[in-house]
Formats: structure tokens, sequence, C-alpha cells
């Protein structure tokens, strides 16, 4: 007997239902996901006798039993409903309800099963983002984290980075759970028990947590990705003492990173109750099959929390993928719009998938489709602000929603669409006021002229908002084929969503891609795929060797995993191999994909790995590199069931709005149609070679769009392609574009100090120079804007039509191994450049496109204190490289696209408006003054003098060139003054040097700006200067102009190494309070945001073991609003190496403001097998196995004097 064939997607606002009978007849419906139906009133009559749109088309009293609010349903027919009461509602909408779960009402709605009755026989499957809404509502339960002694506040430090460069007050994610135990457990590396699981003490803290009525626990320790043992007892433990849902870090993945899987079981354990009790109610109706997020089903039982989180999504692409297949293309994009969000996706006959997910507080580490989410969808704000149109990323939400809601709400994309006709009325359930939508418009040109701009009209004006905002979109789409090395107009652009096809032929434009393909059940997607779903299994091995070394086991890890795979879906069969493999000490890896059946051998794999590689890098794979397999992964999926394929009507002229189910289609002109057998439609245009560049407003905020999509890819590629720990995984990096003259246009910044240093590089390195094309320059010689030794940027020319330089591409990236006296090229006693490490003045590493890479490493082997680590230097070098190539080619695909005179034009209106809006905000006049020292003494002074739109910035008071390290280039003052007068000034401004065109900087011959010989070895020492000073110069500036508190004030510099290695790490502390916000804690403040490396990573990379990362309890000053905390780092050394530390506020605290604390000053001591030693400031010194160095970072200072009140 035929089942029905029932698919349900549940979102955040609405439920998607799509069903097949037994008969073959296709059903369709869309529900609230609050498990509702809504339907129109049309009028309210006597006897509770209700006319309502919507019902037609439901047998006679289908809705009996069912509830209008706290009223029940006596009768149905047609488009009447009788209620039983003596209130009946008046207002235009009536919402009626099961009290089902909303995937259960849809499953009833589609098969038109009364209440009270049975459902017919049903496979029934279902997506649902209700955990996703419960991480990002705050509406799971908190679990108790029964965590590794040390490691209690790594749930609310995480990796130390604070979320918004630029944010005076650091709000940081908050962490989902308080409740945390420390047990007194760990092992080391190799899995050697140090310290062994107490189990009685393990109980007595359960029975603690249980007495107070918690049921929900998480178990994470140390090294249990390959040592799992411990934390299974642990579980059985916890069990047995009461708790009901416990979830332990390995069981959901059993990878090294300690933070990515513990937050990956506090997820699971937070969602649990949510989600258990959402699969136990939607099963009620029969026996039911769940979406993952990596697009696979599986059962109820074995459906974790954390998989459901990209479900939705999930479905849509399978259904993308399944709707192109039957149209004959296998290599497509998605783009799904919604109100809030676009999601969108490459596909080349398979799902794309991604192991760590960030959804709202936390970071999962679960396979997920991979795509890329951007903030444009029909309720994006559009603004003037700051001297240009604005659209996104602030959204008007569900509540007021757009403007023509008529409800208060401000302008947005649905309201320029429905003011541009783009919108069907018909298909909106409430009446949308026109009124409204145009008021608001008139508002924005009012805002517009305002400040002088010439305003265009209505529809121009509307067509250029519509325009920035699908520019939005089509960033997101370059990120994932251009900045992957993929052409967009290679591929079938596949829209789907409420909003989606409205908007589709714009994109495809916009991308050069010359078809799109619009499913016959667009706006019902994720459900349909639900239908082309597969039940799948995943088997995983981490493996973390090299080919020689898994060679012998090869054959047989591939036979493990396999079956492993096959026995989660009986009657299965593999359908792909997913091998991640990368080079022998990098970060992170490639994945590379096989066929199921293939079973790939290692010379397959290898072959494979290169020609990624040179797809990535743009060079093939240097020979003699040793390759690493990471992570094998096998899918193991039921039979695909065979459909037809699609076939489609010659193509005919079409314009305007075109409907379809659920969506709406607008085909832009010079497109055709083709309607589709299938009920698809597939629109193609051919493109003319060079499109028309937008003018105005409107081209400039396009323009500055394009631009800094080329320097974020060229920064992603840079992150994925590195070899070393410092820029793949700290992130200590920034990418660039500046016009022909050297300046500054936008970036990509990861790191604050290197904000107004790269201008003044391009700039030095230009001078004299005849750049040819495929030219690529490297230098790190702070003569020539450099900021110290172990910055090394590399720069790139691009040239115009006449053989001119008309933009340049940069990127600067921290080498944590270049030589010098010490290992980690920080020595803290340098007195000389030379002292410090390899001096790279300006050095053709291609020139016009022919390598000299056989230079740059005899340079880094002769230099007179060589580098340690030349092979790692070269391969990020050529990482660095490949970005700058990558920034090229889109540069140059920028200029065929609209010619060389638009774009530098648009080049120069960027750096214009940049200077027109710091010179707006210097008004009116004023002085500032501050002065400070460091903890040696060195005195520091400014005073800053704003009249008439120009602001001088005179630092007379400072001490002249320092005797040791703390020397500042002029490259790195221009960053911390960028810097503080962005925080200054507290607004979204542009990013560039136009900012610095108003300001007149007077640091010549102090240590601020000293000058450099053209001899090294005369050169003053400067690594202190880019990472201590230059904190200490913010937070001068920003005491002067009395923005916050002092923070920490340090990066606190900590390295180690030997002949074999050298690592670097900088360290958060307490940030400052200021008025309104206490100060976070445990974060990186000004002009750093590295990341720190992962516990478990750390210990596997390098000969140390780390007792214990958590905040500095107490630490941060008193007040009205109180400084934040500062960090604890403790870490044991396993072999004989060196260790330097170079650090500030250790003799006085980072000071408060208005009568606030100071933050308690920093510390450091060191263990040498007897007694702890404090240690000083700035220090170089040996270490042995066993010693152990404790780091306490200074807290931030307070705000306000009432100590009897803090916040």
């Amino acid at each position: 007997m035929k089942k029905w064939l029932v698919r349900v997607d549940t979102g955040g606002t609405f439920t998607d239902g799509w069903a097949v009978s037994p008969g073959g007849e296709e059903s369709r419906c869309k529900v609230l996901s609050s498990g509702c139906l809504r339907a129109k009133v049309l009028a309210v009559e006597s006897g509770g006798l209700l006319r309502v749109k919507g019902l037609e088309d439901y047998p006679e009293d289908f809705f009996v039993g069912w509830s209008a609010g706290e009223l029940q349903v006596r009768a149905s027919r047609g488009g009447e409903l009788t209620l039983a009461g003596s209130f009946f509602p008046q207002e235009e909408i009536v919402e009626l309800s099961t009290g089902e779960e909303a995937p259960v009402l849809a499953a009833r709605v589609l098969t038109r099963t009364p209440w009270g009755q049975r459902f017919p026989e049903m496979d029934f499957r279902v997506a649902t983002t209700r955990g996703t809404n419960a991480l990002l509502e705050n509406k799971g339960t908190a679990p108790v984290l029964f965590i590794t002694a040390g490691f209690r506040d790594l749930p609310e430090i995480r990796d130390q980075r604070r979320p918004d460069l630029f944010a005076r007050a650091i709000v940081k994610k908050p962490s989902i759970t308080r409740k945390i135990v420390e047990v007194d457990h760990r092992l080391a590396v190799d899995g050697e028990v140090l310290r062994p699981l107490e189990e009685e003490k393990l109980r007595a803290a359960a029975a603690v947590w249980r007495a107070q009525g918690e049921e929900v626990a998480v178990v994470a320790f140390l090294h249990a990705d390959r040592h799992p043992e411990d934390e299974r007892r642990a579980k059985e433990i916890l069990l047995e003492e009461g708790f009901r849902e416990v979830t332990t870090s390995a069981e959901l993945g059993a990878r090294l990173g300690f933070l990515p899987r513990m937050e990956t079981a506090l997820a699971n354990g937070y969602l649990a109750p949510v989600m258990n009790s959402f699969k136990r109610r939607v099963s009620q109706a029969g026996e039911t099959a769940f979406l993952t997020s990596a697009g696979g089903l599986q059962s109820g039982e074995s459906y974790e929390p954390v998989d459901s989180l990209l479900s939705g999504p999930a479905g849509g692409l399978v259904g993308a993928l399944a709707i192109a297949r039957a149209a004959g293309f296998s290599e497509i994009l998605t783009f799904d719009m919604g109100g809030t969000s676009t999601d969108v996706a490459r596909l080349e006959g398979h799902i794309p998938l991604r192991y760590e997910q960030e959804i709202g507080p936390v970071k999962v580490r679960r396979p997920g489709v991979k795509m890329e989410t951007v903030a444009a969808g029909g309720g994006s704000i559009c603004r003037w602000h700051q001297g240009g149109l604005e659209v996104g990323p602030h959204s008007a939400g569900a509540e007021p929603g757009p403007a023509c809601y008529g409800r208060g709400g401000p302008l947005t994309v649905t309201d320029v669409n429905f003011l541009l006709g783009y919108l069907d009325e018909e298909r909106v359930e409430i009446p949308l006021s026109r009124a409204a939508a145009r008021e608001r418009l008139a508002e924005l040109k009012a805002a517009m002229a305002a400040e002088g701009v010439d305003v265009p009209g209505d529809e121009e004006l509307l067509r250029g908002l519509r325009a920035i905002a699908i520019e939005r979109m089509a960033e997101a789409v370059r990120s994932i084929s251009v900045g992957e090395g993929f052409e967009p107009g290679d591929y079938t652009l596949v829209a789907f969503g409420g909003a989606g096809p409205q908007h589709a032929c714009e994109l495809a434009e916009s991308l050069g891609v010359s078809r799109v393909l619009i499913p016959a059940d667009a706006g019902l997607l994720s459900a349909w795929g639900l239908h082309r779903s597969r039940r799948e299994g995943v088997a995983e091995r981490q493996v973390l060797q090299l080919f020689e070394e898994v060679a012998p086991e090869w054959s047989r890890l591939r036979r493990e995993i396999s079956k492993r795979a096959l026995a989660q879906v009986p009657g299965s069969q593999l359908t792909r191999w997913l091998i991640e493999v990368r080079l022998a000490g990098q970060a992170s890896a490639i994945e590379l994909i096989f066929p199921g059946e293939e079973e790939p051998d290692l010379e397959q794999v290898a072959a494979e790995f290169a020609t990624r590689y040179e797809q990535l890098f743009g060079y093939p794979l240097p020979a003699g590199l040793e390759l690493e397999v990471v992570t094998v992964r096998v899918v193991a999926s039921e039979a695909e069931a065979n459909f037809p394929e699609e076939e489609f009507s010659p193509p005919r002229e079409a314009g305007g709005l075109q409907r379809s189910n659920y969506c709406t289609i607008l085909v832009g002109e010079g497109w055709t149609l083709r309607a589709g057998s299938a009920g698809s439609v597939l629109l193609e245009k051919e493109f003319p070679a060079q499109s028309q560049a937008r003018e105005g407003v409107v081209g400039e905020e396009l323009m500055r769009a394009r631009l800094e999509s080329i320097a974020t890819s060229m920064g992603e590629l840079l992150r994925r392609t590195a070899l070393s720990t410092n820029v793949k995984e700290r992130l200590d990096f920034s990418c660039a574009l500046l016009d022909g003259r050297g300046r500054l246009l936008v970036n990509a910044p990861h790191v604050p100090v290197h904000l107004g240093a790269l201008g003044v590089c391009v700039r030095a390195v230009s001078q004299g120079r005849d750049w040819l094309p495929g030219d690529v320059l490297v230098v790190n010689h702070p003569a020539f804007g450099g900021s110290h030794l172990p910055d090394v940027t590399v720069v790139s020319p691009v040239f115009g039509e006449a053989g001119r330089v008309i933009a340049f591409v940069a990127n600067r990236a921290h080498h944590s191994e270049i030589g010098g006296r010490a290992p980690g090229s920080m020595p803290g006693d340098a007195r000389h450049l030379v002292e410090e490490g390899v001096v790279i003045a300006p050095f053709l590493l291609q020139r016009a496109g022919e390598e000299h890479f056989d230079e740059l490493e005899d340079l880094l082997c002769s230099a007179p204190f060589p580098s340690r680590a030349v092979e790692e230097n070269l391969a990020d070098l050529r990482a660095q490289a490949a970005a700058n190539r990558a920034g090229v080619h889109a540069l140059r695909a920028l200029l065929a696209e609209y010619g060389e005179e638009p774009v530098v034009a648009g080049m120069e209106a960027l750096y214009g408006r940049a200077a027109r809006v710091m010179a707006e905000k210097l008004l009116p006049a004023g002085t500032w003054r501050a002065c400070d020292e460091l903890d040696d003494g060195t005195p520091l002074a400014v005073s800053l003098a704003a009249e008439a739109g120009h602001l001088t910035i005179d630092f007379s008071g400072t001490a002249a060139r320092h005797p040791g390290n703390l020397n500042a280039t002029a490259g790195v003052t221009r960053s911390a003054i960028l810097y503080a007068l962005r925080l200054w000034l507290d607004d979204d401004l542009p990013l560039n040097e136009g900012l610095l065109d108003a300001v007149e900087i007077q640091a010549q011959g102090t240590f601020l700006q000293p000058d450099f010989p053209a001899d090294p070895a005369r050169c003053p020492a400067v690594v202190g200067g880019n990472v201590e000073t230059s904190q200490r110069v913010v937070e001068l500036l920003l005491r002067a102009l009395g923005v916050v508190a002092e923070s920490q004030g340090t990066m606190n510099n900590f390295l180690f190494g030997n002949g074999k290695f050298g690592y670097y790490e900088t360290i958060g502390g307490g940030a400052g309070a200021l008025h309104g916000a206490a100060g976070a804690s445990g974060v990186h403040v000004h002009m750093t945001n590295t990341a720190i490396t992962d516990p478990e990573v750390l210990e596997y990379r390098f000969p140390v073991r780390l007792r214990e990362f958590s905040l500095r309890e107490d630490s941060g000053g008193t007040g009205r609003w109180r400084g934040g905390d500062g960090l604890v780092r403790e870490v044991e050394f396993l072999e004989k190496m060196t260790v330097t530390l170079l650090t500030q506020h250790r003799k006085t605290g980072p000071r408060g403001f208005a009568g606030g604390g100071a933050g308690a000053v920093g510390r450091q001591r060191i263990w040498e097998g007897a007694a702890w030693r404090d240690l000083p400031a700035t220090v170089t010194c040996e270490v042995a196995p066993g010693y152990r160095l404790r780091l306490e970072t200074p807290g931030g200072g307070a705000w306000g004097s009432d100590a009897r009140k803090t916040e």
C-alpha cells in the first residue's frame, strides 16, 4: 500500500509543507511556525459566523475542534467559520491552531486529516530551525559543564578576540552556561594520565548540582579527541547520579581542538531539552526522519540537537541541486533570499560541507552545508549615513517591519520593491501603505539634500538602492566563487526563497552569469528538497599523519570507516570520500572529494592535492614538501530515486512580474524565458563586453562594495593558504587596496596596527621605482613603512590601459620567526634593528612574473641573525603573493567590466568621501592634552588642536629615540592615531587614509618617529614599538579625548623556542570602562585582535603544557563602571628553550577615568623547581624541562568614582 509522502520545513516564522498523496497528487501549504494557520477575515456576522479568505478549499467541518484564540471552532464550510463563544475577534486576521507542533499541523493540512483523527500512513520528513532559534533567542537550558581543571573560564574567554574591532564598549557573545565544575583530571597529549579521574569527587560535585534541580550536563576533558575513555566514564557517573541529558565533547567529533569541541558539546546540551521535546511531539504524527545540517536524513533516535541548526538551508540546497540536475546543470550557484538575510552556495554535483559553523553565541563543529550568509534581505534598512547610501546590515525585523506595513517601520528593500511595482500585493496578507513608504523615501531624500548632495529622482534613487542591495549579495557569491578560484560566469544561478526570484536577474547581471533557473516550488524549496534527500551515514577518522606514516595502514583505514558508514544505513552504498590534506606543519587543510566507489589510493590523493593547490595559489606545488592526512571521511547513502529530466520550451521574450508557486519572478530587460515541463523557469541573457558604471552616490556605494569585497577575498585566501599558525589561526595579517598614488582605500583588517601603515609603505617603496606588470615586492624595513621585522609586507601594482599604475594591492602578515637574537624574532634586549631579525629592504620577489624566491631564501639564511624557519617564511610569502595575485585579478576583472575611467573615479570619490566626513566631524574647535610614561619612565605627551576642519596632533614633550626596542615607526604611530580617532568619532566611517587628510602629525625626532640610517646596525630597534608603544599611544590619545578609561595597554608578548622552532602569542587582558558600560574581561584591546592558539593545538605542535588559562578575578578597577579583568596563563616547558616577554603596565596599573580606580598591574613569574620568582616586564631567559611561566595580565581601569555601586 502506498503512503503519503509528507515533507515539512519549519523556519523561524513560517512552516512550508509539500506532499504527494498515494494517488500521486501534489499538495502544498504554508502555516505559521507558532503552530497556527492564518486566514484573512472578510466579515464578522451574528451567531459567531466569520467569513474568511484562504480556507475555501478545505472539507466541510475540517476545522471543528481547532481554536481561534480562546474560542473553539464549532463548524466550518468553505470560507465560513462558526465559533463558540460570546466575544468574536474584530481583527483583520484570524489564527487557527490545534495545539500541535507546526510540522504536525502542516501534515494535517496537507493530508486533510481532521482534528482528533489518526493520520494516514506517511513517510514523514522534517527540517527545522527550532534549535537555531533557541540559540539565537536564548531559549535553551544552560547545562552544567564538567571541565578539566584550569580551564573553567574558557567558555567566556574563547579565543580572546573582541567581536567588533572599533567598538568603544566591547560586547562579547555571552557564554551559554555559567554552571561550571573543574574536574581535577589531566591527560598529556600522548594520552599519559597526569592526574586520574577521581570518581568520588565527581559524584559529590554532581550531587550538589542535582540538588539544585539541574538535569543537563556536558563533559569536556583536554585531549579526549584521541583518548575519550575518561569522558565516557564521567558520563556514566553523571547519569547514575540522576542527570537526564549528558553530552561528552568527543562523542560529537573526536577531532583536535579543545575549544570548538567543548563549544559543540555545550550547544548540544543547551538544545537537548528543546529539541528532544520537539522530536517527541512531532513523532506523534508517525515515524519521522529528520534532516541534518549536512543534508542527510536521520531517525529521531540518532538525530543530535546540533545536527538541526542548518537543516532548513540544507533542504534548499538539496532541492536546488536536484532541480538543476533535472534541467541538465551540475555546476550551480544557489541564491536563497529571505526577509532578513540571504544564503548563497556553490555546488558542483554534490552538497559542499563545512565542518565548523558559527551560529548565535557559539561555534559548532559538526558537518553542515557550506554556504555564506549576508545581512541583505527584504527587511534590510535603506538610509543615508556618513555621506553615502547604505543598505543593511540592519534590518527592520518582523516588528515594526517595512514602512509599507504601516507600523512606523523604516525604509527597506521591501518598500523599494513595492514602490517600483515589483511586489505582488495580492499575495501579501496585510494591507500595504504606499503613503508610508513614500514618506520614508522623502525623509531619505531630505537627509541627502541637507548635506548638499545632488539628489536623484524617486525612480532613479529606488533603483540605486535596489542595486546596492544586490551588490551586497553579489559580494557573498564572489566570496564562494572568485575567492576560491572559480568564475561565476561558468555557473547557473538557481534562485529561490520568498524574494530570490525577484532579484535573480539583476544579481546574475552583476556576476556575469547568463543563466538563471527558478524552481517550480521556489518559495517552498526547502520542503521540496526533503523529498530528494536521502538517509546518510558518515564515518570519519582523525589521522594527523604524514603520507609515508599512514601508507601501511591506508587500506585497512578505508575498510574500517567504510564499514562504519555502511552500518548506519542498511542497504546503502558509499557515495563520496572526503579527505583533508595539508602541507606538513600547516594549520588547516584542503578537502579533496572522490567518488564513493573509487576508494582513492595515496597517489591519487597527492595528485588531486597538487591540482587544488595550484588552483588556489596560482602556481604548482613546490617539489619536496611533505603532505599530511588530517581526516578521512566517507559518506554512505541509500540509493537515489530516479526522476525524469525536465524539458524546456523554446525561448521567448518576457519582462516584468511572472507568478510562480509561492513566489514572484521579476524578469529583467533583455532576458528570455523558457518554461520547463516540471514547472521550472529558465531565464537566459547574453551580456555586452563592458557594463555601464552607475554615477553619483549610488555608483560610489557600488564601487566601495566591490573594492571591499576584493580586499576581504584576499584576506580569506591568505588565511586558507598560509602555513604558519600565526597567520592561519591567530589571523595576524591585513589586506588592502590602494589607489595609484599609494593611498589606502579599503582594507580587511584583523589587526588595527596595520591600518595606517600600509599606505606609508606603498608610497615609500614606490619612490623612483619603475613598476612592471607581474611585479611582486616584499619589504619589512621600518624605513620603508614597515612596523617591525616580523611584519612582512607584499605589494603588487595594478596597471590600466595606458600602461600606468592605477592601483596597488598589498598585505602585511606577521612571521612568528624571522631571525634575531632570540627565537620568535622579538628579543627583549635588542638595541639595534639588525639584532631583531632579517632586514628586508624593498626586494622584487617577482619581476614581471619571474620568481626570485631563491635570492630571498639566501637572504633569510645569510643575515647576521638568520631565520630559524626559512621554509615557513617562504610558504607564507607564497600565500601572501597568491593573495595579491587574486586581488590583481579581481581588480582587472572590475576594470574589464566597467572601464578604467569609472573605476579610478570611484576610487577618488571613496577617498574624498572619507576626507569630507572627517573634516565635518572635527567641528567645533577644541584642544585636548594628556601625558603618560612607559614602565621604564620614558615620557609620552600629546596635544590635539582642532580648528576650521583641521586637526593638529603634536607629540612635543615625548622622549627622543628610545635606547631599547620601544621605538615606533611613522606607520605605527599613524595607525594608532587613525584607530584612536575612529573610536573618538564613534561612527561607522569609511576606513581609508582620507580620514587623515585633515590631520597634521608632529612626531619627528621623538621615539614615535625616529630616523633610520641606511645601515641596519645603526637603526633603532622597533619590535616593542609596534606591539607595546602603539598601545600606550592609543591610551594617551583616548585619555586626552576623554573616550574611555585605560585598558590593559599591552599585548603581553610571549615567545618561546629553540633551534628547531619558534612560537609567538599575544595575550588579552582587561578592557577599560566608559560612561555607561563596564570593561570587558579577557579580551584583546585596541591595536591587536589576534586569536590565541587552542590548548590542544598548542600542546600538539609544541613541547609545552598549558596548565591554566582563566580570568584573573578582581583585577579590574573598581568604580561606577568597573574595568574588565585580566587573564592568567600558565605554561610548563617540556624542553630546553629560550623565552622572551615584552610587556607594559607592570609598574602602574591602567588608569581609571572620572574618579574610577586603576586596574591591577600585570605580573609574570617563573617556577624553577623550588619557588616562584618574579620576572621583569621585558626579559629574555633560558628555561629547562619542568620550568613553568605564569603570566597575570593587567585589568582595565574603571569609570566613575562611586565605588559603592559597580556595574
